[in-house]
């Protein structure tokens, strides 16, 4: 155990969570503690039972309480389509703003040689054994606009295309509402290259 004071490891803990820095950390700490005890145990207890008792889905490999996820286990999604994603959470924000219909298959993660993570790492060889299976006819390509997830796109499409499994890659460029002027210049080259006919 720490010879820190309790208070410095409550602080010191919150800190693991992301954008939380070291003032962030200490409002929280002393939140919990002048304002909002019983929160604070609430959290504890509950932090406790999903760090114990939240795994992996077998299949898509989301985050679970059981060894299929509620959408692999739902047979009234298409398991033609898969759309691959990088985290549970771009799989959330999918399912929260449009009415997909498919499965999913979470990466955890993107290729980054020069940070160990190859294709093993982020799951390819479970995605390679569900293309063999012979039910996925298209895969959308749902991995963030950066140099590795681009690089991880062009690896799994190259996958898909030796099974003959037909790849699209979500649309990518100018967002609603953005003024061209503040778009960086990778951003429009994507948006011109993706454009569609009206």
């Amino acid at each position: 155990m720490s010879n820190q004071p309790l208070l410095q490891q409550l602080m010191s803990a919150l800190r693991c969570l992301p954008g939380v820095g070291a003032k962030s950390a200490q409002r929280m700490a002393y939140h919990l503690l002048e304002r909002d005890r019983e929160g604070g145990r609430h959290l504890a207890r509950i932090l406790e039972l999903a760090m114990d008792g939240i795994g992996h889905c077998q299949r898509c490999r989301t985050l679970s309480e059981s060894e299929l996820c509620a959408i692999c286990s739902n047979t009234q999604r298409d398991p033609s389509l898969l759309c691959i994603v990088e985290t549970p959470a771009d799989q959330a924000i999918i399912e929260q703003a449009i009415d997909y219909r498919g499965g999913y298959f979470v990466l955890g993660g993107h290729l980054s040689p020069l940070d160990g993570i190859g294709p093993r790492e982020i799951g390819l060889e479970l995605l390679d054994q569900r293309f063999a299976e012979g039910s996925v006819k298209e895969i959308i390509l749902a991995t963030n606009p950066t140099v590795e997830g681009e690089a991880t796109a062009q690896y799994i499409h190259d996958m898909a295309r030796a099974r003959s499994i037909k790849t699209t890659r979500i649309a990518q460029g100018v967002s609603m509402g953005g003024e061209l002027e503040y778009v960086d210049g990778a951003t429009l080259a994507h948006a011109f290259r993706g454009r569609s006919e009206i």
